[in-house]
């Protein structure tokens, strides 16, 4: 009878061994797939008031030299179509932060 607890016993434990032998597995090659994904993009996101469509370099402007910003738009994206949500600071600025339109928030 002992000799029959005691196989019981060790096939319990060989079985708990190699469970954790295949959690060790799983997790580590999650950890390589998580490693081995690309990091995201770094988003610069310039928001200059009275700045106009031609008052950039890399938009062909020639009377103020931008070639700090004339760099960044040539190494990556440019956009040619932008929308305000006012002519003014302040209220595209809130618009910018919140998401929300200026005039469609009412404060409580």
């Amino acid at each position: 009878m002992r000799g029959v607890l005691v196989k019981m016993e060790s096939r319990k434990l060989m079985f708990k061994n190699i469970l954790v032998l295949l959690l060790s597995l799983t997790c580590l090659f999650d950890l390589e797939s998580a490693l081995a994904t690309e990091a995201p993009p770094n988003i610069v996101l310039i928001f200059a008031d009275d700045l106009g469509y031609g008052d950039l370099g890399c938009y062909g402007a020639t009377k103020v030299k931008t070639s700090n910003i004339d760099r960044l738009a040539e190494e990556g994206r440019r956009f040619t179509d932008a929308h305000s949500a006012s002519a003014v600071c302040t209220p595209s600025r809130y618009a910018l932060l919140t998401g929300c339109y200026p005039r469609k928030f009412t404060s409580l």
